[in-house]
């Protein structure tokens, strides 16, 4: 009997596919179960917090290694790695027993996750060249976003009918099935050339970026003039600082900054920053909104933003064939700039409004969203050398991190420092300053995209990509 051979562009794409949904829908999922863990082990707010922050933490502090571990033990073996520790990381959360075994089963998770999106990545753009990352992308855009809306209301349906544990539980099928794949069918790339482990540099990056992430996180709910966010946000900063200057003196660094002296590098990041920003704060607001201002169930509240996820996938279609005609710049700017407007809009939503308008706002925004995503995923690398494609995806990752929790800083300062009283009227304003300081940044995005030069993405932008294999299967 003759193995099946699988094309390894396929392989590739499936294994990072099932990654990149457990990935981002585990960030999501896990919300609508706390109030349900808290009561079941009797946990302090405080504590409970505690869960999603020590992920997201142990996240950024892996992160700024995953380019030296894909580069020193080869993509395969520290994807798969990764991927095995997440997927029982997940099955352990599930059988915890109290809230310190959630912890410390969380932080492994979290462990996991930060070496399995950059490592994945750099695997992917060392697949596909240049010319097909735009068709590459407009199939990977559909976990990028599928997750963020199934995962509340996946969540809530297994809260409901089975238990709180099946939030984590449901990793375990998905994760085994794509480990054996990987396993199978994933070939050992040849690895780079790396100089020793740079011990100075893990340990500013790791500091300087989980103390960045706590203050961000933390900042709305703790008080942004609190000593413990103050002493969080010196460290940060401080050990960033000191990060500049030690890796920039070093032939072989951590974090190869160098990387920013690419203008295209330069610029798609900072895109992506203000750009993840407003698409994360909309996804931490809008539910808020619809829960306690609107009165909608979880589920309706689930059901009302997915629209966004739909307009994605479905303007990815018409972006990827557009891309290699118009390029990265129009394209982004346009998009985010109809983004800006459609969360202008919904600053004018209060208790009274239709939720259908609000669908319609948010699959606008999605159609948006995807003029965004698709154009800066395909042109950020186009310009990297095939050597350094590890440092830049950690790179890339760790700002989409950040990102993600400036937008959420942000919008929930806004929303604190607005809202007074209790009346719905007073909370519905509340929440409009907010959306408008998410239309803030996504205007931002778009400002900066200006500065984006298609001809320095040209290699991404060759007309025979679109329609080239991506692979095929024989026996």
């Amino acid at each position: 009997m003759k193995r099946i051979v699988i094309d390894q562009k396929i392989a590739v794409c499936v294994v990072f596919v099932a990654a990149l949904f457990m990935s981002i829908m585990d960030g999501t999922i896990i919300n609508v179960a706390l109030a349900t863990i808290q009561q079941d082990f009797g946990a302090s707010s405080s504590a409970i917090n505690a869960i999603v922050v020590i992920y997201l933490i142990c996240i950024a502090v892996v992160i700024p290694a995953s380019g030296w571990l894909s580069d020193r033990w080869d993509t395969k073996r520290v994807f798969l790695t990764s991927l095995g520790l997440f997927t029982l990381a997940s099955m352990a959360c599930g059988l915890a027993q109290n809230i310190e075994q959630l912890m410390l089963t969380r932080a492994a998770q979290g462990i996991a996750a930060g070496a399995l999106m950059p490592v994945g990545t750099t695997m992917l753009f060392r697949t596909f060249p240049p010319h097909q990352r735009i068709q590459v992308s407009r199939i990977l855009i559909i976990p990028t976003v599928i997750a963020p809306a199934v995962g509340p209301v996946l969540g809530g349906y297994l809260v409901d009918r089975l238990s709180w544990h099946w939030v984590f539980f449901v990793n375990g099928p998905i994760g085994l099935a794509a480990l054996i794949f990987g396993a199978l069918w994933l070939q050992t790339p040849q690895r780079e050339q790396v100089g020793a482990f740079d011990w100075l540099g893990f340990i500013l990056a790791g500091t300087g970026f989980a103390a960045l992430l706590y203050t961000l996180t933390e900042g709305a709910s703790k008080g942004w003039g609190s000593p413990l966010i103050l002493s969080s946000a010196a460290i940060g900063i401080l050990s960033l600082a000191a990060l500049v200057f030690v890796e920039l003196a070093k032939a072989k660094p951590m974090l190869d900054l160098r990387l920013f002296s690419i203008p295209l590098f330069r610029v798609s990041n900072l895109v992506a920053i203000f750009g993840s920003a407003a698409f994360t704060g909309i996804l931490f607001l809008m539910p808020q909104f619809l829960q306690n201002v609107a009165g909608a169930s979880a589920l309706e509240s689930g059901l009302t933003t997915s629209p966004e996820a739909i307009g994605v996938v479905l303007s990815s279609q018409l972006v990827a064939r557009l891309y290699p005609k118009v390029g990265p710049r129009r394209l982004t700017f346009g998009g985010v700039l109809g983004v800006a407007v459609m969360i202008g809009l919904m600053s004018t939503i209060d208790a009274e409004t239709n939720l259908w308008l609000v669908r319609a706002l948010m699959f606008g925004t999605g159609v948006g969203m995807a003029y965004l995503f698709l154009p800066i995923e395909a042109a950020v690398f186009a310009q990297i050398p095939h050597a350094s494609t590890g440092q830049a995806s950690a790179i890339f990752n760790m700002q989409q991190q950040l990102g993600s929790a400036l937008g959420v800083a942000i919008l929930g300062s806004v929303l604190a420092l607005n809202h007074s009283g209790t009346g719905i009227n007073q909370n519905a304003q509340s929440y409009q300053y907010a959306f408008m300081a998410a239309a803030v940044l996504a205007l931002i995005s778009a400002c900066v995209a200006l500065f984006i030069r298609d001809r320095d993405a040209a290699a991404t932008m060759a007309e025979h990509g679109e329609h080239s294999e991506l692979g095929h299967s024989a026996a």
